[in-house]
């Protein structure tokens, strides 16, 4: 082993919690559990799954409005069961998409004003129907405005067009649920890890699975992150004896990790976070903490006070808090660090929903932080979806309970269906080729 200490630049930085005040208390976080980390955040708000009776909600709250929650705080109803996860448009700070196990994929105008306690709850711009069974996860694409990818437990990964309220692409292959997905640089790829263990990537406009490998085989959650403009994917997963695992891959010969590393024996789900800008993979954990973590989120660079060598911050979810954590690089001096802030990811959409799906390629567009960010004034999202049509308040609860206890599970025989076909298919191919 080398007695010298290899140099770097953020050797001496580590997260740092906030003070009590300056957390987001008396949250009433969401108790169903789902391959999710609960939280979203730009720079303008938050995003936190919510514990609500009568359906799904979630809440939507200000940066400025630290400190205790109000109880009575507008909350995003239009669920009809439990919320499971949402995601703030990257070019659009008042937009945001949600998702839950009512199959529903909704999408939403923030209020510039979210008014006071009391106040009526927020609808819905948009609701995007298609999906057979729960939504678990959505997540807005990196380049293309007004581009979300869903997954679900009917076992696809939906492409939307949002503005257009419209199915775009749907991605088949997997043999169980979808755990974590996570776009390549320009947004051409998506790589996602499932419970069946397997880590693929698809050509998502073809509907081609272009790389595949076996992955973590444990039985609990795997999740993954594409790092930035490089070809090298990291998973975090568990092996077979429950030890916690981190993986990295080559994307372009996805036979088997190029490196792995044990990290311990714990039941946590390890979250990953890739910074772009200054190279360093995350690892949300319970390490050090008193608290026990049920979710994580980071911060865009573009939110981050670079006035004081802040390079990235998290917001950690406990049972009934949320707590921003600053990582900091010890500097002397006052003046801007162009080596600690390169320019970082705008939010400026590089291609429009349709020349994406129509084939073309764009790197994101980058900003200067050099003078600190300045959000744009808010700008109006108009959907063309068509209008849900209203239903009458007179059907029989019971009756639209059993019949969707019914569909849930003729999709489920189905989906098995499926998965049993492809299973088989896979073994006769196996077959021929020996």
């Amino acid at each position: 082993m080398s007695r010298f200490v290899r140099s770097s630049k953020f050797r001496h930085v580590f997260g740092t919690g906030s003070k009590h005040e300056n957390c987001f208390d008396n949250v009433k976080v969401s108790s169903n559990a789902w391959d999710t980390n609960l939280v979203k955040i730009n720079p303008s708000f938050i995003s936190i799954n919510w514990n609500a009776g009568g359906g799904g909600a979630f809440a939507v709250i200000p940066h400025k409005n630290v400190g205790k929650i109000h109880d009575g705080i507008p909350l995003y109803r239009a669920h009809t069961a439990p919320v499971l996860d949402t995601d703030f448009a990257n070019f659009n700070d008042y937009v945001l998409a949600s998702c839950g196990e009512d199959s529903k994929v909704m999408i939403w105008a923030i209020p510039e004003e979210l008014g006071e306690p009391e106040s009526p709850d927020i609808e819905p711009v948009s609701k995007l129907i298609g999906h057979g069974r729960k939504v678990g996860h959505v997540l807005f694409h990196p380049v293309a405005d007004n581009v979300l990818a869903s997954s679900s437990a009917d076992l696809t990964i939906k492409l939307w067009d949002i503005e257009k309220g419209v199915e775009k692409q749907e991605l088949k292959g997997f043999m169980d649920f979808v755990q974590s997905m996570s776009w390549n640089w320009n947004g051409s790829l998506m790589v996602t890890t499932c419970r069946d263990k397997k880590l693929r990537i698809f050509d998502v406009r073809s509907n081609k699975v272009v790389q595949e490998a076996a992955s973590h085989q444990g039985i609990k959650g795997s999740r993954v992150v594409w790092l930035g403009d490089t070809e090298r994917l990291a998973t975090t997963g568990f092996s077979k004896m429950s030890d916690r695992q981190v993986y990295l891959w080559d994307s372009t010969q996805l036979m088997k990790p190029i490196k792995t590393m044990m990290l311990d024996t714990s039941s946590g789900i390890v979250m990953p976070f890739y910074d772009e800008d200054t190279k360093i993979l995350y690892l949300a954990g319970k390490y050090k903490s008193s608290e026990p973590q049920r979710g994580m989120a980071f911060m865009p660079k573009r939110g981050v006070n670079v006035n004081e060598c802040e390079i990235a911050k998290a917001y950690k979810v406990t049972s009934n808090c949320v707590e921003p954590i600053s990582f900091v690089v010890p500097r002397r001096s006052d003046g801007f660090q162009p080596d600690l802030f390169p320019p970082a990811l705008s939010d400026e959409p590089a291609l429009t929903a349709d020349e994406f799906f129509e084939g073309k390629n764009a790197n994101p567009k980058t900003i200067d932080l050099e003078n600190g960010f300045v959000a744009k004034e808010k700008k109006e999202f108009v959907s063309s979806a068509p209008k849900e049509e209203e239903k009458s308040p007179k059907i029989e609860k019971d009756a639209y309970h059993q019949m969707r206890q019914e569909n849930d599970e003729l999709l489920k025989q189905l989906a098995q269906r499926d998965v049993t076909i492809r299973a088989l298919t896979a073994q006769l191919e196996q077959l021929k080729s020996s």
